[in-house]
């Protein structure tokens, strides 16, 4: 963070960054709700999904849900670095995730010795190890194959893992094509990340300022306009809020209002064409 940011107002951190820490992350009902229920899933595995429009909050979600299943004892997360790679990539990444030696020439070995992994896991910790896909969309249709043929055991009676997909909404266009409907039918858990009304996004603004130590940071009438004008859209939201925090730090503002706003982000009047008839 900025010295100056912090020196000015006293803030433990930069609120409207995406480096936030976890335990500061606004969560809103229906993001708390959806962990719950994947928490609750951990015994007998499956397939979860998050989607949403760009700065819908589905980072936000991702975070909370690992920082969360992280604090259980004894539980295997991964978390899938680059998911446009070919089968053999996912199959060295799995390897890496899960501690074992895996080579991408010999898929089969792969197989057998991955569901081993899993399987030993299962039995002393009784919950299913955790593989987080971000930006699944980009993933070829051949490793969501791969995938669901890993995880299924026992004539698909049995699932070896626990799998929480993330994209935008052409994954669930990808689960709907022929090739992909076996996975994306199995598919149990669902966050379909919807536009946030006014009230929720102004209500994230005054969690970060509390939370980063500068409750008073922004005028009320400030914190509205912002939540009107953010389209729904947390990232939004963000962004229009750290240039206005940039600006006042530059002029040395002590507080953030509406009279900042107007000036920072208002419409140039534009110029008439040609002169004045004489």
């Amino acid at each position: 963070m900025n010295p100056k940011l912090q020196a000015l107002y006293g803030l433990k951190f930069h609120p409207f960054r995406a480096d936030i820490p976890t335990e500061a992350l606004f969560i809103s009902p229906a993001v708390d709700a959806f962990c719950r229920r994947v928490e609750f899933s951990l015994t007998d595995g499956g397939f979860a999904m998050v989607t949403g429009d760009p700065g819908s909050g589905k980072s936000i979600a991702l975070r909370v849900l690992e920082e969360r299943l992280r604090r259980r004892q004894d539980l295997i997360v991964g978390t899938i670095e680059r998911p446009i790679g070919r089968a053999s990539d996912f199959y060295r990444e799995l390897g890496d995730i899960f501690g074992v030696s895996l080579h991408g020439h010999n898929r089969w070995a792969g197989f057998k010795t991955l569901r081993e992994k899993w399987s030993e896991h299962i039995a002393t910790t009784l919950t299913r190890p955790v593989l987080i896909v971000d930006e699944a969309q980009e993933m070829i249709s051949g490793v969501f194959t791969e995938l669901r043929l890993l995880s299924s055991k026992s004539l698909d009676a049995r699932s070896l893992l626990c799998v929480v997909f993330a994209g935008d909404g052409r994954l669930p266009d990808r689960f709907r094509a022929p090739d992909l409907l076996p996975l994306g039918s199995r598919i149990r858990r669902r966050l379909k990340l919807e536009p946030a009304g006014r009230d929720e996004l102004a209500a994230c603004l005054d969690h970060l300022l509390d939370a980063a130590g500068a409750p008073q940071l922004m005028t009320t009438e400030l914190r509205t306009t912002l939540a009107e004008h953010a389209a729904g859209n947390y990232r939004v939201l963000m962004n229009l809020a750290d240039e206005l925090i940039t600006v006042a730090a530059e002029r040395d503002l002590p507080r953030l209002d509406e009279k900042l706003f107007l000036e920072v982000f208002a419409t140039p009047t534009p110029a008439r064409a040609g002169g004045r008839k004489r």
